[in-house]
């Protein structure tokens, strides 16, 4: 059974015309080990409570989206599938007549359950937990080096069917990309036969330029909010280094500077930052240095990553939770991508594919180290991640992953995958979750034990783990990759908000 527009009757929790206030109490561990000498430990394991009080704003703001790789496959897919939706456009195929939906957003199509009547069980949109902005009210902008118009661009990704392209062209003919920055220092050379809409100047000027843009974009549209997400091209990885970006006084000097190892997506961040704007890294590399890190969390802005998990990683995190938790041992994994969108010809070059890699292989890591009984210190399974572009196939990429497990008594086990990702498809509803639960974070002010007043939640967002690869988590918080476990942290925080305790499958009323 599917219900929507939920309200909670409880003593703990307030509707008021502009916030929803609940007391919560969070039940943990305490765990103390007591040293029995000869290197031996007895644990003991003590529940405690901690009384959380949460304030969620319940006024929708006007939200603009900006996309730093607007003309890209992801951005004119993203932006074209939002005007379908609004439109109502239908579209036809040689299977028939097909509809716009939102399929492969949590937010806009999945579910949660809130409880049982006579046997049911009864759940509600994840959508109606806490008031958000609904999409089909975004305003969209952005920038990218390539100034080619967004109907073009849709036709050069050759991701919609030619119908539902034919009648979306209208509405994105006339939407151009800002000047983006543009270094060839940061992605493959390959790409300069795009870059005829750069932005010029010394870094420093750049940045001024982007934080220029987006007040320019929030006056014009009238916009309460505004995220911003980069879906451009995958960088190299930035060296850290001590006194270039290894804090935010180095790395500011370094920007004035003009110090060639800033990337722009770095740019980027830090601009968004001193406007206040969220910030969300949809690439695997660390555009999130330690300097920018510290700007975030000073000036208490928003920032998110990285790397979107659409296709083949989202299966590993799932398929690796689940062989680990039955008690069986992965061994060897090894994965391989082919594709030939403008990403593959990007991930090309070497330095570029080695930030896709790096995201792409330390997926498994937390669950290996949860389970001891299957690996000793410091073992890890063989993993392999292999990525070759392959033009003719264009934006439906192939992944191919061979999983080898040792089971009972010496045996092996074999799973072979072979999973067809509409790239652009998968990847536009996570751009669309990122920004709208970046946008209703920026809402949610919480009070714990050790605060004196309501505060935000922490800038650096750990709420976006379910959607991304690599996880930027704030300082000393676990990393946690399960796919099971990411989700359900997103939802029983914002079960939280609205005083309603982790849906812990228990079902005790029927046991």
């Amino acid at each position: 059974m599917l219900i929507d527009n939920v309200t909670v009757r409880s003593p703990d929790v307030t509707y008021t015309d502009t916030h929803i206030e609940s007391k919560y109490t969070y039940t943990s561990t305490d765990l103390n080990c007591e040293d029995l000498g000869d290197g031996r430990c007895a644990w003991t394991i003590s529940p405690v409570e901690f009384d959380f009080h949460f304030s969620t704003d319940r006024r929708i703001p006007r939200l603009g989206i900006m996309l730093v790789g607007l003309g890209g496959n992801n951005g004119s897919t993203l932006v074209g599938g939002v005007i379908a939706n609004r439109e109502g456009i239908t579209w036809k195929t040689k299977e028939g007549v097909r509809a716009p939906n939102y399929f492969g957003s949590l937010t806009q199509s999945s579910t949660c359950r809130v409880g049982s009547v006579k046997g049911q069980e009864v759940f509600t949109p994840f959508k109606s937990l806490l008031p958000m902005v609904n999409p089909n009210d975004i305003v969209f902008d952005g920038w990218d080096i390539s100034g080619m118009n967004l109907a073009d661009a849709m036709e050069r990704a050759k991701v919609f069917d030619w119908d539902l392209q034919r009648q979306l062209a209208p509405y994105m003919k006339n939407m151009k990309p800002r000047p983006g920055i543009y270094d060839p220092n940061f992605i493959a050379a390959n790409q300069s036969a795009r870059a005829n809409n750069c932005l010029k100047g010394s870094k420093r000027e750049q940045m001024e330029r982007i934080r220029a843009d987006l007040r320019d974009f929030r006056e014009k549209n009238a916009l309460d909010k505004i995220v911003v997400l980069w879906t451009a091209n995958t960088e190299r990885y930035s060296e850290i280094l001590i006194g270039l970006n290894d804090d935010e006084k180095s790395l500011r000097s370094s920007v004035d500077k003009n110090e060639p190892e800033i990337s722009p997506s770095t740019l980027y961040a830090l601009a968004c930052i001193d406007e206040g704007v969220p910030f969300i890294n949809g690439s695997p590399q660390n555009t999130f240095v330690p300097g920018l890190i510290e700007a975030a969390v000073r000036l208490n802005t928003i920032i998110g990553g990285d790397d979107f998990k659409s296709g083949q990683t989202k299966m590993k995190s799932v398929l690796v939770d689940f062989l680990v938790g039955a008690g069986i041992k992965p061994a060897s994994i090894v994965s391989y991508n082919h594709l030939g969108n403008n990403d593959g010809m990007n991930l090309s070059a070497p330095n570029c594919f080695r930030s896709k890699e790096i995201s792409k292989s330390n997926v498994i890591d937390d669950v290996v180290s949860s389970n001891s009984l299957l690996f000793r210190h410091g073992e890890h399974p063989d993993h392999v991640v292999v990525i070759k572009y392959v033009p003719y196939v264009g934006d439906s990429k192939r992944a191919m992953d061979e999983y080898i497990s040792e089971i009972f008594m010496g045996g092996t086990n074999t799973i072979v995958m072979h999973n067809t990702c509409e790239d652009s498809l998968l990847a536009a509803p996570l751009i669309l979750d990122m920004c709208l639960i970046a946008e209703l974070s920026s809402r949610i002010k919480i009070k714990g034990p050790d605060d004196e007043q309501l505060r935000g939640l922490h800038p650096v967002s750990s709420l976006l783990s379910y959607l991304t690869k690599a996880p930027l988590v704030p300082k000393g918080t676990p990393v946690v990759n399960a796919l099971s476990k990411q989700r359900a942290m997103l939802e029983n925080v914002f079960r939280a908000c609205i005083g309603l305790a982790p849906d812990n499958n228990m079902l005790l009323e029927y046991k």
